[in-house]
């Protein structure tokens, strides 16, 4: 059973708002994943992040999660990105957080990559993205 939730992500870039939106979520039988496909208002850069997700990989006992991630530049430069992210339980405690980061991309360029955490489940747990930034490349 496919279980999919979907909320939309708005972030004014710029505006000083330092809160967090939740990244909607995929979770499938199973191994759980929770995958972020948005539709961001305010900030047409931070659409480039076509994907943000848990991997639980664990098998027989062995905790083993990781972050994934997907991200499509659609500007005319080549761009660098960083976006802030945190993982949260039910109850809205801050279980990780950290920042990723792609170098480099061409206009058109997708790039995936992925992360290990320190989660002991991805069970219940919300990815929310903190701050998201796109930058001319050099």
């Amino acid at each position: 059973m496919v279980v999919i939730v979907v909320v939309v992500l708005v972030i004014a870039f710029g505006d000083g708002d330092e809160s967090t939106t939740p990244a909607p979520s995929k979770t499938t039988a199973g191994n759980t994943t929770q995958e972020t496909e948005q539709e961001p208002q305010g900030n047409s850069e931070r659409a480039d992040l076509v994907s943000f997700r848990l991997d639980d990989r664990s098998e027989a006992d062995l905790t083993n999660i990781w972050v994934a991630w997907t991200i499509k530049n659609s500007s005319s430069e080549k761009s660098d990105y960083s976006w802030d992210w945190e993982a949260v339980d039910t109850n809205g405690t801050r279980l990780e957080n950290g920042t990723q980061l792609e170098t480099d991309l061409q206009p058109g360029q997708t790039a995936r990559g992925e992360y290990p955490t320190t989660l002991k489940s991805a069970k219940g747990v919300k990815l929310n993205i903190t701050s998201f930034n796109r930058t001319a490349s050099y």
